[in-house]
């Protein structure tokens, strides 16, 4: 399989993001978990590059998430969520993150997952990303979204109806 091979590539070229973890075992569970392999398709199919960033023990599943650069491009100009774009009068954007992660079985990472992102490389140094949003920040219409610049991470708000050439999102999955 294609993708199994490309993301086992990318696998070896980064063995810092995953010290400990073998491929054999990662590309076993991957090839027992089908719906995991579709939304690693999906998340490499717009641009993601996704890449194993651990594993949690408590719940045996090896998480993966978008390792490009900056976020995918085929993934920006979007609101935060439905109820976002819905409110948008003018100049409505064709999805929102939260619901093209969702059609690509996948989810936004939070802010601590974002920062623990930024340990492993240096990701959105001229992009942006929107996080996943605490729900009294949502109720009240706001979205929070970081970036990486001075090497500092940077944690911003903005109204969730709000998008830009420069925002996106990444996506994460555990398997």
């Amino acid at each position: 399989m294609k993708l199994l091979k490309v993301l086992e590539q990318r696998f070896l070229e980064n063995m810092g993001r995953h010290e400990g973890l073998l491929w054999e075992d990662i590309a076993a569970r991957l090839c027992a978990h089908p719906e995991g392999l579709a939304a690693l398709a999906a998340m490499e199919e717009s641009g993601g590059e996704p890449d194993v960033i651990g594993y949690c023990a408590e719940t045996d599943k090896y998480i993966f998430c978008d390792c490009s650069l900056e976020s995918p491009a085929s993934r920006r100009n979007l609101c935060y969520d439905e109820a976002a774009r819905k409110s948008r009068t003018k100049n409505k954007p064709a999805d929102s993150a939260m619901g093209m992660a969702a059609t690509m079985g996948a989810k936004l990472l939070n802010e601590q997952e974002y920062r623990h992102l930024q340990t492993l490389g240096n990701f959105d140094q001229k992009t942006s990303s929107w996080i996943k949003t605490p729900d009294d920040i949502r109720a009240l219409g706001g979205a929070l979204f970081c970036d990486c610049r001075y090497n500092h991470i940077f944690t911003y708000h903005n109204g969730a109806e709000s998008y830009y050439s420069s925002r996106g999102f990444r996506a994460q999955i555990k398997i």
